[in-house]
């Protein structure tokens, strides 16, 4: 499946490290750009482990979708459309998928994204790709290189 560079968060992206809390993961999408309808039918969140994060302690990640009208996601004020349970460290190895979720639909505001929040221990190391699609069933994980 091809990506549309519009319609990603980013690719091997870093985790948030060196610190717990809510904070702004990888890019936003202007939804005014974006190539598909946000909360129209069949659009998914896709965000997968694209290398094993580390911690020097017990350290859990929730990734939230969230709007805003501004760029940089406020971690107050946006609008939370999903969210996953906290994901300890030692499951989110190279591979795994966090989550493939379809879009709820209603109301976005302009500027989509990932929030992060860290608890227990900061994380050390990790990256993730993140994006939207509408056919997840095609989308597959290939080692780098081919």
């Amino acid at each position: 499946m091809i990506i549309d560079s519009l319609n990603q968060f980013g690719t091997n992206k870093p985790l948030i490290t060196g610190s717990t809390g809510t904070q702004q993961l990888g890019d936003v999408i202007d939804t005014t750009t974006l190539s598909m309808r946000v909360g129209g039918p069949s659009l998914y969140l896709v965000i997968i482990m694209k290398v094993t994060a580390a911690s020097g302690g017990l350290a859990t990640a929730q990734f939230s979708l969230c709007s805003d009208d501004q760029a940089a996601l406020n971690t107050i004020s946006a609008t939370y459309h999903f969210g996953t349970a906290a994901i300890p460290v030692a499951t989110l190895v190279a591979g795994y998928q966090v989550t493939c979720f379809e879009l709820p639909a209603g109301p976005y505001e302009r500027y989509l994204g990932i929030l992060q929040t860290t608890a227990g221990a900061a994380f050390t190391a990790g990256r993730v790709d993140m994006f939207l699609t509408s056919d997840p069933a095609a989308w597959r994980v290939y080692p780098d290189g081919l």
